[in-house]
């Protein structure tokens, strides 16, 4: 098993949204291993006091505020201390560019990491993303943008994790299809009519995973699997049919590849986010962990199950999307981030969501071969569609 015994200095990190889910299991790997990994830059949009409190543990060099509202209360708050405070989106995208910085973690919410992550892969970065909307809107852009430079993305969704995983080593002739799992979430089992009558606690209640709000209804929804397999198809170059989908209750298999000659390869392991943002830092390396191994003792059975894309039509709308292509899945993006806040602020009803993204995606402009700034102008036209939508309830 490889080691960094003979690495000269940790690796320098900027954690892109260091107060979320993603972001706190990122900090407690770097913790875990600080002879190997450097905390260099935290950001985080208003969430004040974890971001102060993560500073003055770590001591980045430079942290920033996304929302420059709060400013003053975080420069104040680390005066005492040699670190540099910045605010607004700008100097995000700034930081995730910097020369001094090896690996830059995307772990912002939504659309919001979409500049930052372009500006990384402009400064030939090696990503660690986790932002999976960044290639659900602008895919095409930033493959293109990715042929150009020499940054790097390393995926850290699980399920990307693994079959970056399973394809490391493997001829790109040699691939005929991934299998991406998913756990069905909280509403698996629970029949299509039961689902207008479900509480936000119950949608924020995943069987498997410890995540964000917005990631969890997400996934109840099933949108998550939907953009999944929008980022894969910029991952890995693939056709929208060479992408399936399974349920996978248990969470063990994050996820397949089936080769040329039948052979499938899986990775496996506990459901913990923190060993796909380890294998990231740490790749093309593997180090050793100190959290708990997978148990075939207790682990004594796998299911399988086809997703039901009537009851979840989450996951169709991502499809379609796929493959129209163009502007489609900035549109479905937009459209998702408007639905599920309004179904957090108790505006909406579960089923609605998808009723908002299918009506935004039917009005919203469409642009076959959009440039950045279509994909900004999309992401607005769609957010006042289905923000119109929402009104009417």
């Amino acid at each position: 098993m490889a080691h960094f015994s003979n690495q000269s200095a940790p690796k320098r990190i900027a954690v892109l949204g260091s107060t979320g889910s993603i972001g706190t299991q990122a900090l407690e790997v770097i913790d875990t291993h600080p002879d190997l990994f450097e905390v260099y830059a935290l950001t985080a949009n208003n969430n004040v006091a974890l971001l102060i409190q993560q500073a003055i543990y770590f001591q980045p060099a430079m942290v920033a505020i996304a929302n420059d509202a709060h400013f003053f209360t975080v420069k104040e708050a680390l005066r005492e201390y040699p670190i540099q405070v910045f605010s607004g989106m700008e100097s995000i995208a700034q930081i995730a560019a910097m020369d001094a910085i090896d690996i830059v973690l995307t772990a912002m919410v939504g659309y919001s990491g979409l500049w930052p992550t372009l500006s990384a892969v402009e400064s030939g970065k090696t990503i660690a993303l986790a932002n999976k909307e960044t290639l659900v809107v602008a895919g095409e852009l930033m493959a293109e943008m990715l042929q150009k430079s020499h940054a790097s993305i390393i995926p850290v969704d699980s399920e990307h994790s693994a079959i970056f995983q399973c394809l490391t080593g493997e001829p790109e002739q040699a691939l005929e299809k991934i299998i991406l799992t998913a756990s069905g979430g909280p509403f698996r089992t629970k029949p299509k009519e039961q689902l207008t009558r479900v509480t936000k606690a119950e949608a924020l209640r995943h069987p498997n995973w410890k995540m964000g709000a917005k990631i969890t209804i997400d996934s109840a929804t099933m949108m998550n699997k939907g953009f999944e397999v929008i980022e894969a198809r910029w991952l890995f170059g693939l056709k929208p049919e060479q992408i399936d989908v399974v349920i996978h209750p248990e969470s063990i298999i994050h996820s397949m590849v089936q080769f040329v000659d039948g052979t499938l390869k899986a990775q496996m392991g506990l459901p913990d986010m923190r060993l796909p943002i380890q294998y990231a830092f740490s790749f093309p390396n593997r180090i050793h962990s100190p959290w708990p191994r997978l148990d075939f003792a207790t682990c004594t059975s796998l299911t399988f199950e086809q997703p039901d894309t009537e009851k979840f039509r989450n996951l169709a709308l991502a499809f379609d999307a796929l493959k129209r292509e163009g502007n489609a899945p900035c549109i479905l993006n937009a459209a998702n981030e408007v639905a599920v806040e309004a179904f957090l602020n108790d505006q909406i009803s579960f089923v609605q969501i998808s009723d908002a993204i299918e009506v935004t995606l039917q009005k919203a402009s469409f642009v076959i071969h959009p440039t950045y700034d279509d994909f900004v102008a999309t992401d607005q036209e769609a957010r006042i569609i289905a923000k119109e939508y929402i009104s009417k309830f």
